[in-house]
Formats: structure tokens, sequence, C-alpha cells
């Protein structure tokens, strides 16, 4: 009897997936610069989807991590289980079939050897080559159609073939082989051997489609298992997003309120954890500033009210001095020629303390908040005509405005507002001084009083008249003609520009600033420094700004915007007082 045996299982082929990779690092390449992109998108979204995003990304990778190597696991297991079994059940059916054939078998013994193997438990094809008597080669084939000598794979059948050198590491010429290929859509497992001794050399092929289906449901429940480990990290992310953001999101509204002044804002504190102590250390900032703010605000206090009755108390004695004053200034002329200049000395120093301590008393209500409009309607260029003229400045003020533009402000402010302005261009700049008026629209456009809505009748029972400021003459509101117009909803703007040298830019910024006198380039003011500084205050109690620069071609020129009604603010002001506001200053100090 010929000895037959058939080795172990060797030389897997490549046919378990595609042959090409070539696309992978391309792939990856994209993906990861997607990745980068939608990082750098995430830095400008909320705390919140980041922290949903960081959770789902973890889990996902961690899911899909899990997944693979289950899936890779069970794949490789269910494969070699099935393939061992096959691979064993072919070696030995190739023994017990071909034992009792003759050396060269006939095709129907071959054949009906083949019908034998093929009718185990296990299922596959099977291809029996040999030799017959006569010299003709016979193959014989329990499925023509899935398995023939040329369906079996050229690498396959070169193993199968060749045979190897005996020794003691090697027993057997030849050996049992396998390889996986694809038919259509189907995974098959291909295996071949040649009976040793001159036997007939047997091919198999095993369908694995139902190990396929069984990796495909295993793939399917570890998808859904990663989908829902995606939602519940999704979930869990958002719990504890909710978790952490709520004390954050309580810390910034108490810190907006603490920006806004409620000082009193404080945070409930619950735990010992981190944020636990973030509250902590909130409230006890809030209460330490709180205590600076009011130990600040006293002392702001306690110089107001110094510096106002300081000014108060002045006002006594500077009235009897006054009065001193301007009699020893009637009796200049009969005076001593020697005593003369002293007097003129009394004289004018006594009229600067007098403008300080008045300038005093005005700031004092600016800082007090006590400032209040009294809005009547005003013709601009009467009211910049009536302050010119009260003051003698006509021969060196130029006037570029037309009649009929009327705003609705405070008379004796404005009057206030433009003597500074004209004033401090007088004695800083050089003549001649120009005054330019003319109005803005909504969008910011510049026109005259063309350009301008007719002004209707007004009650006009809020708009007591104030005082006038200086000893000039209270300029006359609109006649209320054909010709007076209002720019309900701009913007009145008033350009005071001289010829001087302009002022230096290391003083520009300051120019509006308490105290401050211009530097050595100018000449010394005789003022106190605050004039400028109370057209300031004046303009914005209006809700207006005045603005300085320099020309190109030389000079300063100064730019007061007004609203042309300021009504909302005087109604709104009105409302805090009716709300129970404090209005300590009146317009009777004046």
């Amino acid at each position: 009897m010929r000895e037959r045996s058939a080795g172990d299982a060797a030389d897997e082929g490549g046919a378990d997936g595609p042959a090409g990779d070539g696309g992978a690092p391309a792939g990856g390449r994209r993906a990861l610069r997607l990745l980068l992109r939608a990082s750098g998108l995430l830095r400008w979204t909320s705390l919140r989807l980041r922290l949903v995003v960081v959770f789902a990304l973890v889990a996902l990778t961690a899911a899909v991590s899990a997944s693979g190597i289950a899936y890779w696991l069970n794949r490789n297991t269910v494969l070699d289980r099935t393939q061992n079994a096959v691979l064993n059940d072919f070696r030995k059916a190739l023994e017990d079939s071909t034992r009792s054939l003759p050396l060269r078998p006939r095709c129907t013994e071959l054949q009906d050897a083949a019908r034998q193997m093929a009718a185990g438990p296990q299922n596959y094809a099977v291809l029996l080559i040999g030799v017959d008597r006569k010299g003709k080669d016979c193959a014989a084939t329990t499925d023509k159609d899935l398995l023939t000598l040329t369906g079996v794979p050229a690498s396959l059948r070169t193993a199968v073939d060749e045979a190897r050198p005996v020794d003691e590491s090697n027993r057997y010429a030849h050996h049992l082989y396998w390889q996986r290929k694809e038919v259509g859509d189907t995974p098959y497992l291909v295996a071949g051997a040649k009976v040793t001794g001159g036997g007939p050399t047997g091919y198999m092929i095993k369908s694995l489609s139902a190990e396929q289906q069984d990796l495909n449901s295993l793939a399917w429940s570890l998808g859904i298992a990663t989908a829902l480990a995606l939602v519940g990290s999704a979930l869990l992310a958002q719990a504890a997003a909710t978790t952490v953001l709520r004390p954050v999101q309580r810390l910034g509204h108490a810190a907006r309120q603490l920006g806004e002044g409620r000082l009193d804002t404080r945070l409930r504190v619950t735990g010992t954890d981190e944020l636990a102590d973030l509250s902590r250390t909130f409230n006890r900032t809030a209460e330490r500033l709180e205590q600076r703010v009011a130990e600040l605000s006293g002392r702001e206090a306690a110089s107001r009210r110094f510096v106002a009755d300081m000014s108060h108390e002045l006002r006594t004695p500077l009235t009897a001095i006054t009065a001193v004053s301007e009699v020893l200034e009637e009796e200049a002329d009969s005076l001593d020629p020697m005593i003369a200049p002293a007097v003129q000395l009394v004289v004018s120093e006594t009229r600067r303390l007098n403008d300080l301590v008045e300038n005093l008393m005005e700031v004092t209500r600016f800082d007090a908040g006590t400032a209040r409009l009294v809005l009547d309607d005003v013709d601009v260029a009467d009211q910049v005509t009536a302050c010119i003229d009260a003051r003698a400045w006509l021969d060196a003020v130029d006037l570029d405005a037309d009649r009929g533009i009327v705003a609705r402000l405070d008379p004796r402010r404005l009057d206030v507002i433009l003597a500074n302005l004209i004033g401090n261009a007088l004695k800083h700049g050089g003549s001649p001084v120009r005054v330019s008026v003319r109005t803005e629209d909504a969008a910011g456009a510049a026109g005259g009083s063309t350009g301008s809505t007719a002004l209707g009748a007004r009650d006009g029972a809020d708009a007591a008249p104030g005082p006038e400021a200086d000893g000039g003459p209270q300029a006359p509101a609109g006649d209320g003609g054909p010709e007076t117009a209002r720019a309900g909803s701009g913007k009145l703007v008033i350009l005071v520009r001289d010829h001087g040298p302009g002022i230096p830019e290391e003083v520009l910024p300051h120019v509006f600033d308490r105290f401050y006198k211009a530097s050595a380039s100018r000449p010394r003011s005789e003022g106190s420094g605050l004039g400028l500084s109370i057209a300031l205050e004046n303009a914005h109690i209006h809700g207006g700004e005045i603005t300085a620069a320099n020309l190109p071609e030389g000079g300063a020129v100064f730019t007061l915007r007004l609203p042309m009604d300021a009504s909302p603010l005087a109604d709104g002001d009105r409302r805090e007082r009716r709300d129970g506001a404090a209005d300590e200053g009146t317009e009777d100090d004046r």
C-alpha cells in the first residue's frame, strides 16, 4: 500500500480583501485636515458644545476601537475555526477516498471518489486530477460551474505541484495549501493537496457566505452599539456640561451684575469642589470691592461737600470784596498813581476769584449729578450772536450761521459752551476766530436749515427760561415762522476755529481736563483751567460731545455736536426725580 500524507496548511494567499490600498494615506490626510478645521471652528463656539463634542469624540474613538478589535478577533476566530474544520475534513476525506484507488484510476473511479468526498458534512465541491491507465489526464469535479482546474488560482496550483525535499524537518514532499478568494461578492476557501507517491491531486472549494453573514450581523451589532455609546456619551456630556456650566453661568451673571454697579451681588455656595471655592472667592472679592467702593465714595462725597461748602462760604466775603473792588475801580482815576496799579490788581484778581468760585460750584453740580436741563426752542444763529455780542467779541469773530436752525436745548448751558469755546480760541489762538453752524442728519450727512423739517408748535410748559450766564443777554427763541426748521433726529454741529499755532500734540488729549493749562508754546492763561471742562460737561448733559483737533493749514478747531432735540434726556431726568432721586443742587445757585 502506497504511503499517502498531507502536511499542515501554509502559504495563505491575498484574497482576503482588495489588493490595492494606495488610497488610504490620501483619505487619512483629508480626514485629518477636516478634523483640524473642525477643531479650529470649535474654538469659536460655546463651552457646552465643545464639551459635548469632546465627550462624543472620546466615546466614538473608544467605541470604534473596541468594536474594531472585537470584530477583528471574532472574524479571525470564525474564519480560523471554519477553515480548520474544512481543511481537516478535506485532508481526511482525500486520504480515505484515494486509499482504495489504483495508481492509475479510471475517470469514473475518480468521479466516484470526488462525489464521496463532497458528500461529507462540510458541503464543499471537490476536484480530483489524475492520470488514467492510458496516460491521459482526467479531471473529476462535483461542480463544473464552480470548481474547475482553470478556476483554481495559479499560485495555489504551483504550490500544490511543488515537491519539497524530504529531511528530518520535512517528512513529506507535498503539503496541503489553501487560499481565500472571492467569486462575485461571495468569499470562498480554496485548498489543494497532492497525494504522496503518485496519487491524484485534489482541490476543494468551500463557500464562506454563512460566515460572512455572521460577521456582517456582528458588524451591524457593533455599529449599533457604537451609535448607542455615542448617544449615551452625548447625553452624559450634556448632563456633565449642565452640572459644570450652571455654576459658571451663575458666576458670569453675577460678574455682569457686579460690573453694572450692583456691588451687593453674592453667589450661593454649595459643596466643597473647585467651583464652590471659585464662588467663595468671588463673594470675598465682591465684598472687599463693595467696602473699597464705599470708602472711595465716602471720600469723594466728602470732597464734593467740602468744595461745595467752601464755594458757598466764599460767596459771602466775595460779595463784600466785589462791592469794595467796584468802588475802588470807580475811584481809580482819583487815587494816588502809586496806589492805582495795586487797586487794578485787586479788582482783576477779585473777578478771577469770583469766576473760580462760580466754576467750582458748577463742577460740584456735575459731580453730584444734580445738573438738570431747562429746555427751550433756540434759534442757534441768534444764540451765537447774542453770546458774541454780550462779550464784545463782534470785531474778532466771524459767524457763518443761517437763521432758522432751531434746536430744543438749554439756552443757558449752550451759552456757557459757546462762551468757553470762543473765549478759549480768542485767548490761545489767533484772530480771526470763525464760528460755523450746520446740521447733520441721522446718517451723518451735513446740511443747513434747508434740509430740516418744519418746526411745529410746542407746548413749552416744561421749558422755563434759565438765567443768563456771565451777564450776557438771553438769546431769543425761534419765531416759529415758515422759515424756521428743525432736524428732529439729526445733530447740531458748531465749529469754532482759530488761526493760531494750533494745539501741541502732547497737549491735545488733555485740553478738556480740569485745571489743565496749556504748555509754554501758548500764552499762559489767566483762567482757572475749568472752562473747557465745564463746556464738555454741559455738552454731555445734552447727550452731545466736543472734540478738538488741529487743521493741516494751521490753527485749532473745536467741534460741538448736540442733538437737535434734547427732550428725551430732560424727560429721563424728570422721571428719575419722580422716582425719588435727590436733587440737591438747583439752578437758583447760579
